[in-house]
Parts: C-alpha cells; sequence; structure tokens
C-alpha cells in the first residue's frame, strides 16, 4: 500500500517499450549472482530485514537458469532498460504522489494571488518586498505552517537548522536528538565537534543528549516515552532523513507519533524536524502534524533544482520571528533581506517544479536500488515501492576503491565538471573524508543529481535528486562500468 492508498499491481506490465540511442531495451533481466551481504558497524542493527533486502531475487518464470548455455549476459545498458521496464508499476505510484503535491503548490499560489508583479525585487534593507512576504506566505501554507521565512540569506540547510535551534535554546536548556546521532555538518553546530570558542550550543550553556535508535534503525518509542525532562528539555529535535546512516527515512506517520508523544511529558517542549531531503516525499509536511518547526534546504527538494540558495523555516508565527532576529538581528524583524527580481522568481518557479523534481528523483532512487540489488549489493530502502519514499537511497559498496571507481562513473555524467575526478577530502562540516560527485549547475545542488559519502565502513554511497530518472539510467551505466572496471583490477 502506498502513501497514497493506491495497491501496486505486482504484475510486471509486459507492453514493450522502445528507447532511443545507445540504451537498448532488454526483455528480460538475468538474475543477480548469489551473494549475501550482511550490514555492520557502528549504528547498525543487527536485524534490518524489514527495510534492506539481503536475499537476491528470484529469476523470472521464463527466464533461462544461470546455467543455461543459450544464457547470454546483457550489457550493462540493456540491464539498466530492463529494471526501468519492471518499474513501470512504482513509478505510477510516483506520478499519483507528485500529482497530489502539484496540485497543493498550486493551491498555495492561487490563494495567494501570485502574479507578475511578486517579481519585482527589492534592495538594501529590502523593506516592503512584496514578492518576498507573499513567498514566506506561499512557503508557510505548502508546509502547514503558520508562518516561514524561505529566504536568499540562507547559505544552507545546516544554517537554517542553527538559525531555528539558537533561536530557542538559552543557557541552561537541554536539546534532545530523538532519531539518533543527527548528520555530520550538526556536530560542530551542537558542539561535540568543532573549533573552540566558534560558538556552539554546548560552549553556549546548552546540555545536549540522544535518544539511540531502536530496533531496524527506528526511533526507541518506549524509550521516548520518558525521554523528555519537563523544565529542562526545551528541544526535541528529529532528523527525517537517513543523513549519512543506514537507517531508514522516517515517515510523516513517525514524526506525528513522536510530538504526540513528546507533548504528552511536557506541552512546551519545541519539536524541530529537519526536514532535508523530506518535503514533497508524502502529502503532508512535518508541521501539518504538530511539529513547532520544520528546515530545509532550498537546493534540495523545495528549490525544484533552480533555486540559486538559499533555505527555509517554516513553523509557529512567534518561533518564526525568533528565527528572523537570529538569521539578522534583534530588532530587524521579518519584513527585512534585500533579494532580486530574478531570484524570486526562481524560488517561486522552482518551489511550483519541487513537486515533480522530487518525484524524478524518486524514480531515480528506485531504479539504483533495483539495479544494485540485482547486482548483489545492499540498496535502502529495498527495491519497489517503499514503507515510506525516500529522497536519499543508500548503496553498500563494501570498500573505499569501491565507492571511489562508483563516485568516478557518475561524475563523468553530470553535464558539469564531467572530466573531474573525485578524490576523498576534507570538507568543512564533516569529522570523515568525504567523496562526492555532483556535477551540478548550482554548487552544491544535491536536488540535480548526486552521489556521495563519508570513507568509513560500511562505506556506503548515498545517491540523490536527478532532474530526471534517465538521467540516473546514464549515470548508473558509468558507475556500474567503473564499479566492474575496478573490481576487475582488484
Amino acid at each position: 500500500m502506498s502513501l497514497l492508498g493506491h495497491t501496486v499491481n505486482s504484475r510486471v506490465l509486459s507492453a514493450q517499450r522502445s528507447h532511443a540511442g545507445s540504451l537498448p531495451v532488454a526483455p528480460r533481466p538475468l538474475a543477480a549472482q548469489p551473494r549475501l551481504i550482511v550490514a555492520r558497524g557502528e549504528r547498525r542493527s543487527a536485524n534490518r530485514s524489514k527495510w534492506a533486502t539481503l536475499e537476491p531475487p528470484m529469476p523470472a518464470a521464463d527466464q533461462a537458469p544461470l546455467g543455461d548455455a543459450q544464457a547470454q549476459p546483457l550489457s550493462v545498458s540493456e540491464q539498466i532498460w530492463a529494471c526501468a521496464d519492471d518499474l513501470t508499476p512504482v513509478f505510477s505510484e510516483v506520478d499519483r504522489l507528485v500529482a497530489a503535491n502539484v496540485r497543493k503548490v498550486q493551491r498555495a499560489f492561487r490563494d495567494h494571488r501570485i502574479g507578475p508583479h511578486h517579481f519585482a525585487g527589492s534592495t538594501g534593507y529590502g523593506h516592503g518586498d512584496l514578492g518576498r512576504e507573499a513567498l514566506d506566505a506561499v512557503c508557510a501554507q505548502v508546509m502547514g505552517a503558520e508562518a516561514a521565512l524561505m529566504r536568499v540569506q540562507f547559505v544552507s540547510g545546516t544554517h537554517a537548522i542553527a538559525s531555528a535551534l539558537y533561536a530557542v535554546l538559552r543557557p541552561g536548556d537541554e536539546m534532545l536528538a530523538v532519531a539518533g546521532h543527527p548528520y555530520d555538518t550538526m556536530e560542530e553546530v551542537i558542539g561535540t565537534r568543532g573549533t573552540p570558542g566558534h560558538g556552539s550550543l554546548m560552549e553556549w550553556g546548552v546540555s545536549y543528549r540522544e535518544l539511540a535508535l531502536g530496533a531496524e534503525g527506528r526511533i526507541d518509542w518506549e524509550a521516548l516515552k520518558t525521554a523528555i525532562v519537563p523544565g529542562k528539555t526545551r528541544v526535541a529535535h528529529i532528523q527525517r532523513s537517513c543523513g549519512y546512516a543506514l537507517r531508514p527515512t522516517l515517515s510523516i506517520e513517525d514524526i506525528e507519533k513522536a510530538v504526540q508523544i513528546i507533548k504528552a511529558q511536557d506541552p512546551s517542549v519545541v519539536v524541530t524536524v529537519d526536514n532535508c531531503y523530506g518535503e514533497f516525499t508524502d502529502t503532508r509536511e512535518p508541521c501539518d502534524v504538530g511539529a513547532d518547526l520544520a528546515m530545509g534546504s532550498l537546493i534540495k527538494n523545495p528549490g525544484g533544482t533552480i533555486a540559486p540558495g538559499g533555505g527555509y523555516v517554516a513553523g509557529r508565527a512567534d518561533l518564526i520571528g525568533r528565527v528572523a532576529a537570529r538569521l539578522y538581528a534583534p530588532g530587524i524583524g521579518i519584513d527585512a533581506g534585500g533579494v532580486s527580481g530574478t531570484t524570486l522568481r526562481t524560488f517561486f518557479q522552482g518551489l511550483f517544479l519541487a513537486p515533480q523534481t522530487t518525484g524524478e528523483a524518486l524514480k531515480g532512487g528506485r531504479l539504483v536500488a533495483e539495479l544494485l540489488h540485482r547486482l548483489g549489493y545492499v540498496a535502502i530502502p529495498a527495491p519497489g515501492v517503499p514503507e515510506v519514499w525516500s529522497m536519499i537511497t543508500a548503496v553498500q559498496l563494501r570498500s573505499r576503491e569501491g565507492m571511489q571507481a562508483f563516485c568516478r562513473g557518475i561524475q563523468k555524467t553530470c553535464p558539469i565538471g564531467s572530466y573531474i575526478s573525485p578524490e576523498p577530502g576534507v570538507t568543512a562540516g564533516y569529522g570523515d573524508e568525504v567523496i562526492f560527485a555532483d556535477g551540478t549547475f548550482i554548487d552544491g545542488s544535491t536536488a540535480e543529481l548526486s552521489a556521495d559519502g563519508p570513507i568509513r565502513e560500511p562505506y556506503v554511497v548515498y545517491c540523490q535528486g536527478g532532474t530526471h530518472w534517465t538521467h540516473w539510467a546514464l549515470a548508473l551505466e558509468g558507475a556500474i562500468t567503473s564499479l566492474n572496471e575496478a573490481n576487475a583490477r582488484n
């Protein structure tokens, strides 16, 4: 059952489709080589059978067995298009999700009477900018919130999240991370890692505590029921996506349940949600189900792959005022921040495109999972219609060399920087070496198409984005070819 309540017909569609160029259609994929992969390492669950498929798929009834002398190996390109053909019912489910979210965004545009006059822009202080004000209002409605700041002055998702946390937390308060260890770049914001004297939350007298994940990498619901310390725990922080961890993405139902459990212990606790990579992967957003603040980046889902930068914070109106004071300065208020007309138009257009581009990324992720699973690798979420739609598909490549080879193949198929060979290196905000394949028009826009990950066991590459799923078909051809060449050398 999908998020929209439609049952997927598991019968593989028999209609034949034609594809142009160097990617011919294959009638049937070969079965994967039998291989069992056991995930292990830091913060890994011993039993993840419900969210990572370990067994290789069974051959189709009309498919020749591996040992049949007549069976001919398929090229990488043929294997990819065979997967795509078999994913037709899954892609149809994504299209239904896209349609529901396009309807929601268009309704917000209509309700706020968005017109060409909203693209005028402003300079200097930016006082009285009707377009910026309308954009905030549209963002708030789409996110199910009372108010929002969708601003180019946010330089990243981490910046938006940090602004929200600093706006709410005060010395002596406690921050509780509900869904295990947060994303790597949050470590320096919190103070568990980083340069002394740079003003982390812990340096400002905020204490920090984590609630370890429970079975199968999910929220430990029993522990959460007694995790809040009334009068001390001020913020309960929830990270929706998996980040750089092998755990499932949280569903909106998970977030709703967490909010209810937290508020039952102390209604004054502020529930913040790192919504990066979560926007438009469901028909509801965190504020729709009771979250006080939700934060994200415009060079991820909500920017529609065309926003030049920026981020957003949506939630309670009183808290949004505090966030503005943190982003700018106390006393400046919300009615400030110059933004060019071109940027405003791009933000509006990107937000309208966002459900569609997110849908294409979801399809690309399903193609990644299907192909890599057939080749014997663990992919999370597992192939098919996932329990929770995820913008991120994690693939366990088992070695540093495998990660490098995969990312080199991806980079070669990117429109920008295809001549670059990615190498692991030190990156601001990360504690481990990280490798990135992201030849994008917008610097760092993982929504366009990217594959990256920290160089540490169990050597996982996280695949995100994609302006169209067929770009992933091309990218995977490069990645698997590069991976095969590396395996042959080793």
